[in-house]
Protein backbone atom coordinates (compact mmCIF):
# COMPACT_ATOMS: atom_id res chain seq x y z
CA UNK A 1 0.00 0.00 0.00
CA UNK A 2 1.14 3.51 -0.80
CA UNK A 3 1.98 5.52 2.33
CA UNK A 4 0.34 8.95 2.28
CA UNK A 5 0.74 11.65 4.92
CA UNK A 6 -1.69 14.58 5.13
CA UNK A 7 -0.96 18.02 6.51
CA UNK A 8 -2.02 21.63 6.24
CA UNK A 9 -5.33 21.76 8.07
CA UNK A 10 -6.19 24.43 10.57
CA UNK A 11 -8.76 26.89 11.83
CA UNK A 12 -9.78 29.74 9.54
CA UNK A 13 -12.53 32.31 9.13
CA UNK A 14 -15.19 31.87 6.50
CA UNK A 15 -13.97 33.22 3.19
CA UNK A 16 -10.34 32.39 3.84
CA UNK A 17 -8.18 29.77 2.14
CA UNK A 18 -6.14 26.73 3.11
CA UNK A 19 -3.89 24.41 1.19
CA UNK A 20 -3.74 20.78 2.22
CA UNK A 21 -0.78 18.60 1.32
CA UNK A 22 -0.53 14.86 0.91
CA UNK A 23 2.96 13.49 0.57
CA UNK A 24 3.99 10.02 -0.55
CA UNK A 25 7.36 9.83 1.19
CA UNK A 26 8.38 6.29 0.34
CA UNK A 27 7.72 6.05 -3.34
CA UNK A 28 9.51 6.82 -6.55
CA UNK A 29 8.15 9.22 -9.13
CA UNK A 30 7.07 6.58 -11.63
CA UNK A 31 5.01 4.81 -8.98
CA UNK A 32 3.47 8.09 -7.82
CA UNK A 33 2.50 8.91 -11.40
CA UNK A 34 0.75 5.57 -11.81
CA UNK A 35 -1.87 6.42 -9.21
CA UNK A 36 -5.04 8.45 -9.24
CA UNK A 37 -5.62 10.33 -6.00
CA UNK A 38 -8.45 11.95 -4.16
CA UNK A 39 -9.29 14.02 -1.14
CA UNK A 40 -12.11 12.83 1.08
CA UNK A 41 -13.89 14.61 3.90
CA UNK A 42 -15.58 13.38 7.03
CA UNK A 43 -17.80 15.98 8.61
CA UNK A 44 -18.83 15.58 12.26
CA UNK A 45 -21.36 12.79 12.60
CA UNK A 46 -21.25 11.92 8.91
CA UNK A 47 -19.59 9.34 6.73
CA UNK A 48 -16.43 10.01 4.80
CA UNK A 49 -17.18 11.28 1.30
CA UNK A 50 -15.23 12.08 -1.83
CA UNK A 51 -14.50 15.78 -2.37
CA UNK A 52 -12.10 15.94 -5.30
CA UNK A 53 -10.14 13.52 -7.43
CA UNK A 54 -7.30 13.63 -9.91
CA UNK A 55 -6.83 10.85 -12.43
CA UNK A 56 -3.66 9.22 -13.69
CA UNK A 57 -3.68 11.59 -16.66
CA UNK A 58 -4.22 14.42 -14.13
CA UNK A 59 -7.71 15.44 -15.12
CA UNK A 60 -9.74 16.61 -12.13
CA UNK A 61 -13.23 16.17 -10.75
CA UNK A 62 -15.07 17.85 -7.90
CA UNK A 63 -18.31 17.50 -6.03
CA UNK A 64 -20.72 20.28 -6.91
CA UNK A 65 -20.47 22.08 -3.57
CA UNK A 66 -16.74 22.76 -3.98
CA UNK A 67 -16.52 23.43 -7.73
CA UNK A 68 -14.72 26.66 -8.53
CA UNK A 69 -13.54 26.93 -4.91
CA UNK A 70 -11.36 23.85 -4.42
CA UNK A 71 -8.51 22.79 -6.67
CA UNK A 72 -6.65 19.49 -6.60
CA UNK A 73 -3.20 19.10 -8.05
CA UNK A 74 -0.46 16.46 -8.08
CA UNK A 75 3.21 17.44 -8.15
CA UNK A 76 5.24 14.46 -9.31
CA UNK A 77 8.54 16.17 -8.47
CA UNK A 78 7.54 16.51 -4.84
CA UNK A 79 5.36 13.38 -4.89
CA UNK A 80 2.67 15.44 -3.24
CA UNK A 81 -1.02 15.93 -3.88
CA UNK A 82 -2.47 19.29 -2.93
CA UNK A 83 -5.95 20.56 -2.25
CA UNK A 84 -6.26 24.32 -2.43
CA UNK A 85 -9.45 25.38 -0.71
CA UNK A 86 -10.64 28.94 -1.26
CA UNK A 87 -13.70 30.86 -0.07
CA UNK A 88 -14.12 28.38 2.74
CA UNK A 89 -17.55 27.92 4.25
CA UNK A 90 -18.68 26.39 7.53
CA UNK A 91 -20.03 23.39 5.64
CA UNK A 92 -16.50 22.62 4.44
CA UNK A 93 -15.50 21.68 7.99
CA UNK A 94 -14.30 18.20 8.69
CA UNK A 95 -11.35 15.91 8.73
CA UNK A 96 -9.78 15.71 5.29
CA UNK A 97 -8.10 12.53 4.15
CA UNK A 98 -5.95 11.84 1.15
CA UNK A 99 -6.01 8.43 -0.47
CA UNK A 100 -5.73 6.84 -3.83
CA UNK A 101 -8.78 6.72 -6.07
CA UNK A 102 -10.39 4.32 -5.57
CA UNK A 103 -9.19 4.32 -1.97
CA UNK A 104 -6.76 1.87 -0.46
CA UNK A 105 -8.09 -0.04 2.55
CA UNK A 106 -6.00 1.78 5.14
CA UNK A 107 -6.45 5.47 5.83
CA UNK A 108 -4.08 8.03 7.30
CA UNK A 109 -4.71 10.30 10.25
CA UNK A 110 -6.29 13.02 8.17
CA UNK A 111 -6.05 16.73 8.82
CA UNK A 112 -8.71 18.82 10.57
CA UNK A 113 -10.25 21.84 8.87
CA UNK A 114 -12.32 24.18 11.03
CA UNK A 115 -14.17 27.17 9.56
CA UNK A 116 -15.61 29.87 11.77
CA UNK A 117 -18.32 32.16 10.48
Amino acid sequence: QLLLVESGGGSVQAGESLRLSCKAPRTITSVFNSYAFAWYRQAPGKQRDLVASITRDRSTNYIDSVKDRFYIDADSTRKTVYLLMTSLKSEDEGVYYCNTYPPQPNWGQGTQVTVSS
